[in-house]
C-alpha cells in the first residue's frame, strides 16, 4: 500500500513537459509560476503570452531594426525562436539576427545555425533552481556566445539597463540611456527610441 501511495505521490509532483520553457545539457528551465498551472491557480496561456510591456517593447525594437538593417543581408527572426545549441539544449530567443547566406534552407525545426546578435528583453523563466537569478542570464548569454552568437544583448526593463556581452571582450552593464552597437555601427539608444514611439515605462 506505501508503495501505491509513494508512486502515486511521484505521479502527481512530475512537470508536463509544455511547462518546459527552455532546455540545457538535458535539465529543464521550467516557465515561471509553472506550479500554479499545475496547482490551477493559472492557466497555461497566462505564463506562456508575453506581457504587455514585453511584448511592446519587443516590437519597438523591431520596428527600429526593419528601418535600420540591410535586410539583403540579414533576416529579422523575432517571436521566442527556438536555437538548439548543443545536444538536448535549446534556448528561446526573444530577436535573432541571421545571416542569410548561412541560412540556406528553412526548416519546420529549431534553429541550429548561430544568429549574429541576440537581443533578449527579460525572461519568462523559472529562476527559483537557480542560486542567484544571475546565473541563468549568465549561463544563457556564454552558452550562446560558445554556440558562434557573436554579440548577446539583454534589455532588463525594470532596472532599465542593458547588458551586452561580446565573444572575447568585457561583458559591459549600462543604463537604458546610454547608445550601444547592435550590428554593422547601428546605434541603439533605447530611451530616446521610447520618447521617439511616445512610450513610457
Amino acid at each position: 500500500m506505501e508503495a501505491v501511495i509513494s508512486k502515486k505521490t511521484k505521479t502527481r509532483k512530475r512537470v508536463p513537459k509544455y511547462l518546459i520553457y527552455e532546455m540545457r545539457k538535458g535539465s529543464p528551465i521550467y516557465y515561471r509560476d509553472y506550479d500554479k498551472v499545475i496547482s490551477g491557480e493559472k492557466t497555461t496561456e497566462e505564463i506562456m503570452g508575453s506581457s504587455e510591456l514585453q511584448s511592446i517593447f519587443v516590437s519597438i525594437i523591431l520596428k527600429w531594426l526593419y528601418k535600420q538593417i540591410n535586410d539583403k543581408k540579414y533576416f529579422i527572426a523575432p517571436n521566442e525562436i527556438g536555437y538548439k545549441f548543443a545536444p538536448r539544449s535549446w534556448y528561446n530567443l526573444d530577436i535573432a539576427i541571421i545571416e542569410k547566406d548561412k541560412l540556406k534552407k528553412i526548416s519546420d525545426k529549431y534553429l541550429t545555425i548561430p544568429p549574429k546578435v541576440v537581443i533578449e528583453i527579460d525572461t519568462k523563466a523559472d529562476l527559483r533552481k537557480f542560486e542567484n537569478p544571475q546565473d541563468y542570464f549568465h549561463r544563457k548569454t556564454q552558452d550562446l556566445l560558445d554556440s558562434g552568437v557573436e554579440k548577446v544583448i539583454w534589455i532588463f526593463t525594470q532596472d532599465k539597463k542593458v547588458w551586452v556581452a561580446e565573444k572575447g571582450k568585457r561583458w559591459i552593464i549600462t543604463d537604458w540611456n546610454d547608445t550601444i552597437d547592435v550590428i554593422d555601427n547601428l546605434k541603439l539608444n533605447i530611451e530616446n527610441l521610447l520618447k521617439e514611439e511616445g512610450v513610457e515605462f
